[in-house]
């Protein structure tokens, strides 16, 4: 195996003075704050300064804007971001023996490494190059029939309800959404929009995780648990979940989950991954066809073709920057910051705020309107005076910006995102 002393090795001293120096300006600053805050709560981290000015110094970034749309894809810590072009050089010396014979086989590790965050068996998780072509593999490779029903929501990410429009087009399944409210008062009201809603032809629920318009996290496991007890499979939308909150597999309950992992994992970008339940595999058709033995293989679902394995093989950076950090402190962290700006423009009465700011409903991802001024306008503004950056979101039913900070985002950064839109709502529109 092509290990890291392996590769110091071969670069000479320069390489060893460069990557002791990648190293100390990564991993160790996060290792040495960490053990700084050992013992403390986790809303008391969230709170402290100095601890994630050490994070926030792990990034290279172009601090002359605010990049409030985390939710699309992220930018990688420094360390993470060395190792992806590390493994591209490696890579392109000799890409059919050191891209196919020393990197790619290193997938294993990060497979193993993903399922022990993820608490699943390596056997059932497939590597992928993100959210989107996860879900598809399930979509489009689950069998269904003409008349059989797939009922989902009206909020679910666009990509994958074009994907079901297409199974309706091409294979005569039937299409049902529900809608449901914005906020939402409890997780009841959410299960049961779903749940009522199912009928004798239905044979998948797909519904997301945590929804990439206003950040509501679903109850998972109690529709998941309903749905399999009346032969239902569930499809979850895990896009923006992994790595943002703490859960496991065990608290999903559910048949196929997809994820990104340059969002919260932040990981290079054009990574993800497929769970998909150990019973459900032999079933499952994968996007891109393989070959007759592989039927039980969850790695049936990764036969792409030619890739670069420095995407994936760098995934293993992320999670250990991720595990430097603690789901818990992470979290707590990304709803200190989510609440900063929200409690301060939720008093002003042109505004309104579309997430349920309860911790158990919401984590990073804020929905926020200012009423009579159109969203696009809004974000026009924000980004024509100040250099912020957020996501417009016009929905048939409610419109607003979705923000979405991360580690990385500093208090003034935040602060000044919460001033420019007092100021915006108190101009005429």
């Amino acid at each position: 195996m092509f290990t890291r002393r392996a590769f110091l090795r071969s670069t000479g001293s320069a390489g060893l003075a460069a990557a002791v120096a990648f190293r100390d300006d990564g991993f160790a600053r996060v290792e040495a704050a960490s053990r700084r805050v050992e013992g403390c709560g986790v809303e008391d981290i969230a709170a402290d300064e100095s601890y994630w000015r050490e994070i926030q110094q792990a990034f290279t970034l172009d601090r002359t804007i605010i990049n409030l749309n985390n939710g699309g894809c992220c930018p990688s810590p420094r360390v993470v971001h060395e190792a992806l072009k590390r493994y591209l050089d490696i890579s392109n010396q000799a890409p059919v023996y050191h891209m196919w014979q020393v990197l790619e086989p290193n997938i294993e590790s990060v497979r193993r490494r993903l399922a022990a965050e993820f608490g699943c068996d390596p056997e059932e998780m497939a590597i992928t190059r993100n959210a989107s072509e996860a879900l598809q593999i399930a979509q489009l490779g689950i069998d269904l029939k003409a008349g059989d029903e797939v009922l989902t929501t009206n909020q679910d990410y666009g990509r994958m309800l074009d994907t079901w429009e297409q199974r309706v087009r091409r294979d005569g399944i039937k299409l049902s959404k529900v809608s449901f409210p914005v906020p939402p008062k409890s997780m009841d009201v959410l299960a049961e929009r779903l749940l009522s809603a199912i009928t004798p032809a239905t044979k998948v629920l797909h519904f997301c995780h945590i929804t990439n318009l206003t950040g509501q996290i679903f109850p998972v496991k109690r529709i998941a648990d309903e749905a399999r007890k009346r032969g239902i499979k569930t499809v979850v939308d895990g896009a923006h979940a992994f790595a943002h909150f703490p859960y496991k597999v065990a608290d999903l309950g559910c048949d196929y989950y997809g994820t990104s992992l340059h969002k919260w994992l932040l990981a290079p970008i054009g990574t993800g991954f497929l769970y998909v339940r150990k019973e459900n595999i032999p079933s499952l058709w994968p996007l891109t066809p393989a070959a007759a033995t592989k039927a039980n293989d969850i790695r049936k679902f990764e036969e792409i073709g030619t890739h670069p394995a420095a995407n994936h093989n760098a995934i293993a950076e992320a999670l250990t920057f991720h595990e430097g950090i603690g789901s818990d402190r992470k979290a707590a962290r990304l709803r200190y910051l989510r609440d900063r700006w929200a409690t301060r423009l939720a008093k002003n009465a042109k505004v309104k705020i579309h997430t349920n700011l309860d911790p158990a409903h919401s984590c990073a991802i804020g929905c926020v309107q200012i009423v009579g001024v159109e969203t696009p306008k809004v974000v026009a503004r924000l980004w024509e005076k100040w250099r912020i950056i957020a996501t417009p979101i016009v929905h048939a039913e409610y419109e607003g910006l979705r923000v979405t900070p991360n580690v990385y985002t500093t208090l003034e950064e935040v602060d000044t995102f919460a001033a420019a839109m007092e100021t915006i709502a108190a101009l005429k529109s």
